[in-house]
């Protein structure tokens, strides 16, 4: 199909390719770095000569500081307070103009909790607060809050906490950690944070735009993946519109328009914190890391462009890394084509999303499991065939 070639007048007319690898992680097998690294191997077996360049992405979520390492960011780590207290040592991304890129998964992530072992009502996003604080004090001038795969439901309260808030119970003690605490609170204090914070420009970057509480919030649509019984979501949502009612009395009438505003129900509510405390920016978090990463240069000099994520479903066209990816691509006016490990979208959703084609693992190996463990040469075959369609 030749699609991607174009006549290049140095080469005597030969007509060539530059491709830009645009993609996420494929969870649970390939990192965002391995994918265009397996992609590469594969396009290269049938066309040696392509121009390839690889732009990692993530969309707030975990995979977040890896996608900005690869973009050229310093790593920074720092041992931080995990979801249920034990220690944990969290990386953030920091570049030489003073732009950070905090996770919050790195510190209050469901990877920090033993395996199949919950804690819905007692995990709090402290370490969140301190890897922020580490970032401040490593000279970050703005911020970006990647937030995602968390296993707190807490509203940012233990995160606002240790950047110097105070949230007490009727008898003057501060609250134990967690969101289903968060019912006992009494009085809410903000004046202490971090005075660095006022001039920090943070940017709260996720790919879900839900608000706070009710049957779209945070407990509501995420608790039960974080172990939350019925019972459970029903106590934190009612925790949750507690907690933004107490902090009325201590920020005004802006407490309850950030409750309901979008992006104040991400990551267990740390959104809210975020929004309320912070005073951050909500962007939908792959337009935020495209701008971060660089991706506009590199898509100036390409012809095709590849995204893809592990799986492609209906999920992905509500803000996850592809749609943002192909949606900056066609407004340019380059091809884009997806590979992915499993594929459940219609061509005609493709089509819609500006993906031209997409090139699924399980076309080639049906085993989940075997497509899992075997994803890096998989995904080598997937990308000869996506190269003898559209670069030979």
């Amino acid at each position: 199909m030749a699609d991607a070639a174009r006549t290049d007048p140095a080469r005597g007319g030969a007509r060539t390719a530059r491709v830009l690898i645009a993609a996420d992680k494929f969870k649970g097998s390939l990192t965002a770095v391995e994918v265009a690294e397996h992609v590469t191997a594969g396009l290269r077996r049938v066309v040696p000569d392509v121009g390839v360049t690889a732009v990692p992405v993530a969309d707030g979520g975990d995979g977040t500081v890896a996608a900005a390492l690869a973009a050229g960011f310093t790593r920074h780590e720092a041992r931080v307070t995990g979801p249920t207290g034990a220690p944990v040592t969290a990386a953030f991304a920091l570049r030489g103009d003073g732009t950070a890129v905090v996770e919050m998964a790195e510190a209050s992530g469901l990877q920090h909790l033993p395996a199949g072992v919950f804690a819905p009502l007692t995990a709090g996003t402290y370490g969140t607060g301190e890897l922020l604080l580490a970032a401040l004090d490593a000279g970050a001038a703005s911020i970006v809050l990647g937030v995602g795969g968390s296993a707190t439901t807490d509203g940012g309260a233990g995160m606002l906490t240790a950047l110097g808030a105070r949230f007490l119970d009727a008898g003057g003690e501060p609250l134990a950690p967690g969101g289903g605490l968060l019912r006992e609170l009494a009085t809410a204090d903000l004046s202490g944070l971090d005075p660095r914070l006022a001039r920090t420009h943070v940017v709260l970057a996720s790919d879900v735009d839900n608000p706070l509480t009710g049957p779209t919030g945070a407990a509501a649509v995420y608790g039960p993946q974080k172990g939350a019984s019925a019972a459970d979501v029903a106590a934190l949502d009612a925790a949750l519109a507690h907690f933004a009612a107490v902090l009325g009395s201590a920020v005004g009438p802006k407490a309850a328009t950030y409750a309901a505003a979008p992006g104040a129900g991400a990551a267990g509510g740390i959104g809210y914190g975020a929004l309320v405390g912070l005073g951050a920016e909500f962007r939908p978090g792959i337009e935020v890391l495209l701008d971060v990463l660089g991706f506009a240069p590199a898509l100036a000099r390409a012809t095709l462009v590849i995204t893809g994520e592990g799986s492609l479903d209906r999920q992905t066209l509500h803000g996850k890394a592809p749609a943002g990816v192909a949606a900056a691509a066609r407004a340019a006016g380059v091809e884009v084509v997806a590979v992915c490990g499993r594929l459940t979208l219609p061509p005609e959703a493709l089509d819609a999303a500006g993906i031209r084609r997409a090139y699924a693992l399980t076309d080639l190996e049906p085993d989940p499991a075997r497509c899992m463990a075997e994803a890096g040469p998989l995904l080598e075959r997937a990308a000869e065939r996506l190269a003898r369609d559209f670069l030979v």
